[in-house]
């Protein structure tokens, strides 16, 4: 992969894309794998499904494989787009960027170093025996992780909302897309990552720090949610949305998983140590308002995209977007929230028995789409031989 000339910021999707197949294929272990003794399917709950014999044992391999294939593709795209940056940084292309509304790409980034963690903590839990022994020593690492990229964040961002605030140099006219939501995908993707630590650690300081750190992240994103989705669709409404950027429409479809993991994980962690439970019935109001919103707007956004004629030009055609990359997050954060729909939603409030005919069957919708958001993955990747 040779340097680009055209390259920007948002190249970083497509790295954040193959983390983000690689966390969905998790999920199937997740899910499907007992682990009674662990909040995750861990390498030995794993092998014993796979030894065991049978569709788990089948089902185990193919997910184990699928997740160490996107986790590499990550790295390579990863590395790949860090170079491409660090040459970046140096041309007059960044110092127009650092003047205009495109700035806020640069939170692609720490948005995409945030998945990274996520994906070495998945690798560990899939790959390392005996892991969840000693994961009570990894939690303040994942929780040093995830505050320096937050810090990332905080900084990059602060610098380009302090300038918008004093030049008042903001150009509604191009804010005629949900793009500038990047931000907001960056600080929940922080979110969800402290609230790990604080669901399942078994100390209350991490668990504490943990939660503390995602209601932070969140409660900034939630905060910049409200803004930047009114002036969006004020832009939108206003201007009508362009065809390059018409992607961004399903932007909100990863935040919202995001946020709806990390009320999950929270709701957890204060059951675990501060004697505050919710109800399954709550769990399935939640994961349902959710995945409600997501549907609404993977509605919206298809028909918009399918108006503009997007997918004829800029998937089947011959021009080129990095904002494509856009379409691969949407597709991973409904098939792993919809995971979390059925389990925490559905079958934990007894709607269906877990392995039953109906469990599986609801698999099917989430299914098809993560095998439209893989093909569609490796489209891109040739497409822009990277």
């Amino acid at each position: 992969m040779e340097k680009r000339e055209n390259w920007s910021p948002i190249y970083f999707l497509s790295a954040l894309g193959a983390g983000g197949l690689s966390v969905s294929f998790y999920m199937y272990l997740m899910f499907l794998v007992p682990h009674k003794s662990a909040p995750l399917a861990t390498f030995d709950y794993i092998y014993a499904a796979v030894i065991k014999g049978g569709w788990l044992s089948v089902v185990s391999v193919l997910s184990v494989v699928l997740v160490f294939v996107f986790a590499v593709l990550h790295f390579k795209l990863l590395i790949w787009n860090t170079k491409q940056y660090n040459i970046f940084k140096t041309s007059e292309a960044y110092t127009a960027l650092k003047q205009t509304n495109a700035e806020v790409t640069l939170m692609a980034l720490p948005l995409t170093f945030a998945m990274t963690i996520n994906v070495c903590f998945i690798l560990g839990a899939v790959y390392v025996p005996g892991l969840w022994g000693i994961v009570e020593y990894l939690f303040p690492f994942a929780l040093i992780g995830f505050a320096v990229v937050g810090y990332y964040a905080l900084t990059m961002f602060s610098n380009y909302f302090t300038r918008l605030l004093v030049k008042g140099d903001f150009d509604m006219e191009k804010n005629n897309n949900l793009s500038q939501m990047i931000s907001i995908f960056a600080f929940v993707m922080v979110g969800v990552g402290f609230a790990a630590p604080g669901a399942m650690s078994h100390y209350i300081a991490i668990n504490a720090i943990g939660i503390f750190g995602a209601i932070f992240f969140t409660s900034i994103a939630i905060l910049l949610l409200t803004i930047k989705l009114i002036l969006g669709f004020k832009g939108m409404l206003r201007y009508g949305v362009s065809i390059e950027n018409s992607p961004s429409l399903w932007i909100i479809i990863p935040i919202l998983t995001l946020i709806g993991i990390t009320m999950v994980r929270v709701t957890f962690g204060l059951h675990h140590h501060f004697e505050q439970s919710m109800d399954n019935s709550s769990l399935f109001t939640l994961t349902s308002t959710v995945l409600s919103l997501q549907i609404i707007f993977g509605i919206l956004g298809y028909k918009v995209m399918k108006s503009l004629g997007y997918f004829d030009t800029y998937i089947k055609g011959e021009k080129k977007s990095p904002i494509s990359f856009a379409l691969i997050c949407p597709g991973v954060a409904f098939v792993v929230f919809g995971m979390f729909f059925i389990n925490f939603g559905l079958m934990a409030n007894g709607v269906y028995a877990k392995y039953s005919l109906f469990y599986f069957l609801s698999f099917l919708p989430f299914m098809f789409v993560q095998y439209k958001t893989v093909e569609y993955f490796f489209k891109l990747k040739k497409k822009f031989d990277i």
